[in-house]
């Protein structure tokens, strides 16, 4: 059969594909958007980015009602936005197969927070499942279905950032061609209404129970989720997913319990385990999940979390030296040269955020590319919370403060994710404050998907584009303002009026992306003007570095923007002469 090498989250579009699954819908998050996006390649698949996670969960559920496979594909914080209906599905159970894949961030690399998705699963009463390298993200999601239709629930598959992202071989399979099954109308079951619900729950926990029954035991098309390596027995390692591939390279001859049905826990497996070795570890990225139920049944563990830690990745070295073992040679990230995070060179934020630091205006900020515009030169932003927060917690700074001298800032797809509920509460609970829309046309920090705004869907074909200002004024704000950031007078102005309005405003600055669209190209230079104010620097564009003492643009990085143009107060920054297209 057919064999390639697959990023995890490939692997995980393709085995949708092969298990028939006929509808995606989510909302793009890193490390889960390209599961979305490479599913959007196969034909015979609905795929579509929803607003937000929480009607991404209820588009899925609604195809699983209606007879079909469907999944829906988020970060660890996107489900606290799809908690709602992840919890009542969890109680009603399915038709066709339901996966909920959510992609946890151990380390931080791109989200706000470290949280264990493990816990969802556990407190819904799902089955939860845990793959460890790229063939399992394919062979897994196949089995999730299996187990959904079989025990009749919604299935929680997690990943994380070192899973989804790294690459493996994969073997390809062929599609399964599932029948829809007909919908018959059963409100006892889809109808959680109290008296209905009372019901459901008995039937949650007695599918849980049967599915914890089968779990030692658990196998579909000769793959064992949860399986025994037993090799030198006088250390045993309770592990799962990526933690299993560090344990088998840092402790080759550690017999091993891996676990890939993480919940519910295999309990009786474990004791059996437990039995077998003299001493037995527990190693588990995140919160100690499975130590505390562990150690709840009473079995002794020789070390878990006061041997490692519950911040951050683990890795192979770091198990050998929690086991006294010698430390492997590797090349350290302090060895590599410094890249800090940096608005691209063109970046439509820039020249807001250069008004609004210059101003000095206290900026409630929101989740997208412009949360760095909060780093050095521009600190050009207080606070980030979550999606979409940045707008009621302004109008709560107004409440707390009575001042005006702030202004709420997010961009497009991140208004459409949450933004609109919280502008309409300003507007009815009588807020005075600003709010800006920064619409770049994209949904830009997790890779370019499309939005509401954007005027394609997820397989790139037109759909209509929903206008923002247009929009604004249905949740009841009069006054609406558009402005290009980059004519920086005007949005000086603009900030200045209306933040000094007595009643709700909104601005939105319309520049597209600078990577989605083809830029001028033609290079800035610092002429003899130059004055050495250094006012250019200030706008932190990654093209413009000190140089021999003074401002220097690199011709390789400058994408002829203009903006550093724009601010130079002496006229001393010109395109070059007779210079093209690089």
């Amino acid at each position: 059969m057919e064999k390639k090498i697959m990023l995890g989250n490939e692997a995980f579009a393709r085995g949708a594909y092969e298990a028939g699954v006929k509808v995606v819908s989510s909302y793009p998050g890193t490390p889960s958007t390209e599961v979305t996006e490479n599913a959007a390649k196969y034909d015979g698949i609905h795929v579509e980015w929803a607003p937000n996670e929480k009607v991404g969960v209820e588009v899925a559920i609604g195809a699983s009602v209606g007879g079909v496979r469907s999944l829906s594909c988020m970060k660890h914080v996107g489900l606290n936005v799809a908690a709602d209906p992840f919890f009542t599905a969890a109680y009603t159970g399915v038709t066709g197969g339901a996966v909920i894949l959510v992609a946890d961030d151990n380390g931080c690399h791109s989200s706000q927070n470290e949280q264990d998705s493990r816990y969802y699963g556990r407190s819904a009463g799902v089955p939860v499942l845990e793959p460890s390298n790229a063939q399992e993200c394919k062979d897994y999601i196949k089995l999730a279905y299996d187990i959904s239709e079989k025990y009749d629930t919604v299935v929680l598959l997690r990943s994380n950032t070192r899973i989804s992202h790294s690459r493996g071989i994969v073997t390809l399979g062929e599609k399964i061609e599932k029948e829809r099954i007909p919908y018959v109308k059963n409100f006892q079951k889809y109808v959680a209404m109290p008296a209905m619900a009372k019901k459901l729950h008995i039937a949650q926990e007695k599918r849980l129970a049967q599915i914890a029954a089968d779990a030692s035991g658990m196998e579909y098309d000769g793959i064992k989720l949860n399986k025994v390596e037993m090799n030198d027995p006088s250390i045993g390692i309770i592990t799962s997913g990526i933690c299993y591939q560090y344990v088998k390279e840092a402790l080759p001859n550690a017999s091993v319990l891996k676990m890939g049905l993480i919940n519910p826990f295999p309990l009786d497996m474990i004791k059996d385990f437990a039995g077998k070795v003299e001493k037995l570890y527990m190693i588990e990225e995140g919160d100690p999940f499975f130590e505390e139920q562990v150690k709840a049944a009473g079995i002794e563990l020789a070390g878990g979390k006061d041997m490692f830690t519950i911040q951050g990745e683990y890795s192979a070295n770091m198990i050998r030296k929690a086991f006294g073992l010698e430390i492997a040679e590797t090349v350290s990230i302090d060895d590599a040269p410094g890249r800090p995070p940096l608005l691209c060179a063109g970046c439509p934020h820039r020249g807001l955020f250069h008004v609004l630091s210059k101003q000095k205006k206290t900026v409630l900020g929101d989740i997208g590319c412009y949360t760095l515009a909060s780093l050095p030169p521009t600190e050009a932003m207080d606070t980030c919370l979550c999606m979409g927060g940045s707008i009621s917690m302004a109008h709560g700074f107004e409440m707390a403060t009575e001042s005006s001298d702030h202004v709420a800032v997010l961009g497009d797809s991140t208004f459409f994710h949450s933004g609109i509920t919280g502008l309409i509460n300003m507007n009815y609970n009588g807020a005075k404050g600003t709010v800006i829309i920064l619409d770049n046309r994209i949904t830009g920090m997790t890779g370019h998907q499309q939005n509401p705004a954007s005027g394609k869907n997820a397989k790139g074909e037109e759909a209509p584009a929903i206008d923002i200002a247009t929009l604004v004024r249905a949740c009841g704000v009069k006054n609406v303002v558009e402005v290009d950031p980059f004519d920086i007078p005007e949005v000086d102005r603009i900030v200045k009026e209306e933040t000094a309005r007595d009643e709700l405003s909104v601005i939105i600055t319309k520049r597209p992306c600078a990577l989605i669209v083809k830029q001028p190209d033609i290079p800035y230079i610092v002429t003899d003007k130059c004055k050495n104010c250094k006012m250019c620097m200030k706008i932190g564009c990654p093209a413009i570095e000190e140089k021999d003492g003074r401002p220097y643009i690199v011709p390789d990085r400058c994408v002829g923007c203009g903006l550093c143009a724009t601010v130079c107060p002496f006229d001393a920054i010109e395109a070059e002469e007779g210079k093209g297209a690089k």
